[in-house]
């Protein structure tokens, strides 16, 4: 299977459903965003420290896998003179990131790729990248980690947002009756955990393919990329059973010396 081509038409499709992640912002977020007043999320629920961002008035910033209209425009709005680029696998997401730029006349461009190959760019190209829960759409994430540190600039920052891989262990058809059941090893992979008659009988033959990593991968694979982890935070899923026992998601802060 084409997991690239899968997932774009996948999310072309969330948009259309108008999922969470792909409703664009509003009007009075960026005239708040502009005054000063915004937050992004990096994962679910818990906002970005405001501490976590450099002063990206006048930089360059990537927005990784993060289309929809929503962090890219918060940014373009909050820091006068940056200059915003969102690379994202689904047109649909990314016209959602142009709706706002054009109405609201925000610098940002938009980019359709895949987030572990980012050869449109060239290296030192950017000076903050900002890279929400997404990795979870592809095999591999080690890549990611490579060419967000290739197309930094010496001294710039990775905020990343993941999902936490035990989430992943469950029978989430028993979850929800309460019963939490370890059914998948890790890690989990929609195209071999499942058989193709149980993935679309659970989530639907069209939706979106989820694969976990380790915190070898995601923690280990940043450290090998040669970043420095600066900050950790945790997060937690709304109305998710499980998150009553474990946080959800983490987020990091690295740093490319």
């Amino acid at each position: 299977m084409d997991i690239l081509a899968h997932n774009s038409a996948a999310w072309d499709r969330q948009v259309e459903q108008g999922n969470i992640w792909t409703v664009p912002a509003s009007p009075e977020a960026i005239a708040a965003a502009r005054r000063g007043e915004w937050s992004v999320l990096l994962t679910e629920t818990r906002p970005v420290p405001r501490n976590w961002f450099p002063d990206l008035a006048g930089g360059d910033v990537l927005c990784l896998a993060s289309g929809g209209g929503q962090q890219g425009p918060i940014l373009a709005a909050a820091f006068a003179g940056a200059r915003v680029t969102v690379l994202d696998n689904s047109p649909r997401q990314l016209a959602m990131d142009r709706l706002v730029a054009e109405r609201e006349g925000l610098a940002l461009t938009t980019v359709q790729g895949d987030m572990a190959d980012l050869s449109a760019f060239s290296g030192e190209s950017f000076d903050f990248v900002f890279h929400p829960v997404s990795n979870v759409f592809i095999p591999d994430v080690r890549p990611v980690w490579r060419e967000a540190f290739r197309v930094l600039r010496h001294g710039g920052v990775l905020l990343a947002g993941m999902v936490n891989p035990f989430e992943y262990v469950f029978d989430q058809s028993l979850v929800a009756k309460g019963i939490y059941q370890v059914k998948y090893a890790l890690p989990y992979n929609d195209l071999t955990s499942l058989s193709e008659q149980e993935r679309a009988g659970a989530f639907g033959a069209d939706a979106p393919l989820e694969f976990s990593h380790t915190l070898e991968e995601q923690i280990g694979g940043q450290l090998a990329a040669g970043f420095h982890l600066v900050g950790f935070y945790e997060d937690y899923r709304r109305d998710d059973p499980i998150a009553k026992y474990m946080p959800s998601y983490m987020a990091t802060r690295a740093l490319k010396p």
